[in-house]
């Protein structure tokens, strides 16, 4: 499986253009996964996903696997599973905010990388203070800077699969001098 596939979803933005007459705009076909994976953080940032309920699902999952571990052993597990967690949401959607900056444009650009991350930052600390009002979550200045590491981390990878690949522009015919066959 290519990287081509998860960035920056030619297929998607393909698809874009071919429904450029459609009654969706643009702007909506490229950033529709950005939004949605915003709805997916906030869903995972209620009661539902506390760590209680995250707990009791590993430990089922544990024991029909007949997996046995002591209780600092699961405790160690369950916390690098809820990390782990913070870490692959906030890079997936940092993937998914570039790919809206972009839309259709091609090409690596510092500005649309750090607006993402931007964006991915100032989101993951709106999440904590989402979860200081839920009363079985707590809030994480911590979690706030796993998640922009994780952004940042997706920014890396985005710049190292496209900046240094950059290729310049092929320089415009000299309109002059008569073709050559």
């Amino acid at each position: 499986m290519s990287w081509a596939f998860f960035v920056p979803f030619p297929a998607v933005l393909a698809a874009s253009r071919m429904t450029r007459n459609s009654i969706i705009p643009a702007w909506l076909l490229a950033w529709w996964p950005a939004i949605l994976w915003a709805g997916l953080i906030f869903f995972l940032s209620t009661d539902t996903f506390s760590a209680g309920h995250t707990g009791s699902v590993l430990g089922q999952v544990l024991r029909w696997l007949a997996i046995p571990l002591s209780r600092a052993h699961f405790e160690l597990l369950h916390h690098l599973v809820r990390k782990s967690a913070h870490f692959t949401e906030y890079f997936i959607f940092y993937l998914l905010l570039y790919r809206g900056i972009r839309g259709e444009r091609p090409g690596w650009r510092w500005s649309w990388a750090f607006l993402a991350w931007l964006i991915a930052a100032a989101y993951s600390t709106l999440d904590e203070i989402h979860q200081s009002f839920v009363a079985s979550r707590t809030a994480s200045a911590w979690d706030s800077f796993l998640d922009s590491v994780a952004a940042f981390f997706a920014l890396l990878i985005l710049f190292l699969i496209y900046g240094p690949s950059r290729r310049p522009r092929p320089a415009s015919p000299n309109l002059t001098e008569p073709a050559t066959p």
